[in-house]
Parts: structure tokens; sequence; C-alpha cells
């Protein structure tokens, strides 16, 4: 696990591009696993830069969200298939055809949740993973005491996360009880994680993913186990980790060849 700690999000953001950028042009066919929500909001419009002024091209890649609500349209505001369109695949050549995000609305839930990991495995596994860290800890919509080898499925959400996420919705009333989502079981088969946390309210959180005990009731601490997980803050997000210096020491004083930036 590497830590990555910048003054701002918008610098952190800014690495994170740059790394999902190289991802892309080293392998054009790229599968691409995403994330919604307001933290990689600033990374995606830095991506969609990057395609129309530098010439990123998107167009052999093939995405995978981690998560949508159960029971929602997807022509809701509050919906991911929304979240995407309007922050993303709207901004760059990624074709229609290529992109997956779950659907919230279908009869058969667990058929379709065994036919979403069918097509991830298809595409030949995800290539980078963007993930965000819930307040409690979560990945995904993995909730605190989800199993750590979990597969896609469905998921009831605490009053902690579904308080969190009202904002984007008219009130917290209207905020689904269930979702679908990517199981910490199939995150940890990405080949590369990245994950970006930002603000104080999420410095508890990063602190018990990155240095406390890899555990069931801290999701977001399984990625301690994954070989290539790369973990992107801003100060305050890292304001509780105990050894924040030497993480900056290190980011700082890569060898030339280690150096991926």
């Amino acid at each position: 696990m590497e830590i990555i700690i910048l003054p701002t999000a918008a610098e952190a953001s800014e690495v994170a591009a740059r790394l999902i950028a190289r991802q892309v042009r080293e392998k054009p066919s790229s599968v691409l696993g995403l994330a919604t929500g307001s933290t990689p909001c600033k990374l995606y419009q830095l991506l969609a830069r990057m395609h129309r002024e530098d010439g990123l091209d998107f167009s052999k890649a093939t995405t995978f969200n981690l998560d949508e609500y159960v029971n929602l349209d997807p022509t809701h505001p509050a919906s991911y298939h929304q979240f995407m369109e309007e922050n993303f695949f709207s901004h760059v050549n990624l074709r229609r055809e290529s992109v997956h995000i779950p659907d919230g609305m279908v009869a058969d839930v667990p058929a379709h949740c065994a036919e979403y990991e069918r097509a991830i495995r298809k595409a030949g596994g995800i290539d980078l993973q963007i993930l965000g860290l819930g307040s409690d800890g979560h990945l995904g919509f993995n909730e605190p005491g989800s199993s750590l080898a979990s597969r896609t499925r469905i998921k009831t959400l605490t009053e902690r996360t579904r308080s969190d996420n009202a904002r984007f919705f008219t009130g917290a009333q209207e905020v689904p009880h269930h979702v679908i989502t990517m199981g910490l079981g199939t995150i940890m088969e990405s080949r590369m994680c990245l994950l970006l946390a930002f603000g104080k309210a999420k410095a508890e959180a990063v602190a018990a993913s990155v240095e406390g005990p890899v555990t069931a009731s801290v999701p977001g601490s399984l990625l301690q186990f994954h070989p290539q997980a790369k973990v992107l803050l801003d100060a305050e997000s890292a304001s509780s980790l105990r050894r924040a210096e030497y993480y900056q020491g290190v980011y700082q004083n890569k060898p030339s060849w280690q150096t991926d930036l």
C-alpha cells in the first residue's frame, strides 16, 4: 500500500488522473472500475480535460461501476447512471456498449449480480479500480461487517451511509435502503486499486484503513492486503495518520527508476 499525501484534494486528484491516463495510454483496452460520489468529481473533470485537450483516448476501454441503488430509476437525478453520464461519460469517447453499471431495476437481483461478475471476468478483469472511502470505512457499498470475500450482491445501507448520502436527494427519507455493489473480493481482484479520500470527515476512516488492523468492521482496511493499492489523500484526510511524515518522505524521495509519474 502506497500512501500519497498532498496538500489539497485538487492536487491529489491530479496525481490520480495522471495514473489513470498512463494506464489508458499504455493499454488502450484497459478495463477501468469507476466510483461515484463527490470524491471523484474533480478526477473525472481532469480526465475529460485530458481527453479534450491532450487526446486521451477511451474508445477501446471498458468500464464497470462499483454500485447502484436498488429500485431507483436510471433517469433519477441521484442515480449513479445519471452521475456518470453528467460527470464523465458525456465528456469522453467511451463506447456505450463498453460501459457497465449495475441495474437496480432488475426483477432478479441475484441473477443480475452473477452476470455482472461474469461480465467482469469476460472482459479480462479490472486493470485499475477507482475507490472512495465512506466515513465509516466502507468501500463501494460494502458496509462494516461485510464479508471480506464477498462478490457483487445486494446490500442494506446503514443509517449512517443513508444520512451521508442524503445531500444527493431532496431528503434522507428518499435515500434507498438497498444497493447493488461489487463485493470486497471482486474489488481485491483488480490489478491496481486507487483509493481517494479527502476532508477531515474521512480522517478517522483513513487512519483505521491504513494503520489499523485488517477487519470486516473497517472494509477499507482490506486494501492492506492488495499488492498494488495507492491511497491518495489531502492534508485533512491524512491528519490522523501516525506515520504521515514517513509516507510523505517515501513519496518525495523515490529513486528515479521507481517514480511512476
